[in-house]
């Protein structure tokens, strides 16, 4: 197979949602384009009262690697990476990377998915709970949380993959395309579940990369840790479901 991805990130577009984030933005963005300086980006933006979309417009502005898009309502981090994945697909690029604003995923690291695209995997999923993953700054009790959904969800599922919440990854374009993105309703965790499971279900390679998962420094998480264990626990049963009654079909 191919190469996809140049070196220093080239063909590769890293969206990466934002709503209040002013004062991590800059510096995330700086670090990435630091570490990969052929790497494009797109802010995608839900009208953000902190200014966090003026910001990315004056970065923008300043370097032709950095791209905007601006949404004018705050309808859930899928929708967000929807909207970032139809800008991508629309243009060249090979491989489309979701990464979050508030620094819990290094840029420095972002090389071990191009890494895994270019060996063969159509997603490749940065995992805190394979051989060399780790979280730094998290609560523990939180952590008993993922752990103890993600064990769920790999029994529920039937799968192997052991961090299927994760936010840090890398999908071939062909992966994406071949999904109904009308159909998908899901947000926040629930959203990184879903699209695994239909990246397996396709028949798509999916290979997890150890990185080190941060706890943010600055700002206040989106989703309180009841919440989201909530809605995680939800989905995977919502999901466990659906293959029964569709045959372990891809969600419609």
């Amino acid at each position: 197979m191919s190469k996809v991805i140049g070196p220093t990130g080239e063909n590769a577009l890293v969206v990466i949602p934002t709503y209040n984030e002013s004062e991590n933005l800059p510096i995330i963005v700086e670090r990435l384009l630091n570490a990969l300086v052929g790497v494009h980006v797109l802010v995608v933006d839900d009208s953000s009262p902190d200014g966090t979309g003026e910001i990315a417009d004056g970065l923008a502005a300043k370097d032709a690697r950095i791209h905007v898009l601006h949404r004018t309502e705050k309808d859930g981090l899928g929708k967000a990476y929807l909207a970032g994945f139809t800008w991508g697909l629309a243009r060249d690029y090979a491989v489309l990377v979701e990464m979050d604003a508030d620094g819990s995923h290094a840029p420095e690291q972002l090389h071990r998915l191009f890494d895994a695209v270019n060996a063969g995997a159509d997603l490749a999923i940065g995992s805190r709970y394979v051989a060399g993953g780790s979280t730094v700054n998290w609560p523990k009790r939180r952590e008993l949380l993922s752990r103890g959904a993600n064990t769920y969800a790999r029994l529920a599922l039937g799968s192997k993959i052991r961090d299927i919440t994760a936010g840090f990854r890398a999908y071939r374009r062909e992966v994406l395309e071949s999904f109904d993105f009308a159909a998908i309703d899901s947000a926040g965790y629930c959203f990184q579940i879903d699209l695994a499971w239909r990246a397996i279900q396709g028949g798509y390679t999916v290979t997890e990369v150890p990185i080190t998962f941060t706890e943010r420094a600055i700002g206040e998480s989106l989703l309180g840790i009841r919440r989201a264990g909530a809605e995680a626990i939800l989905t995977y049963w919502a999901l466990e479901v659906a293959g029964w009654l569709r045959d372990g079909k891809v969600l419609a």
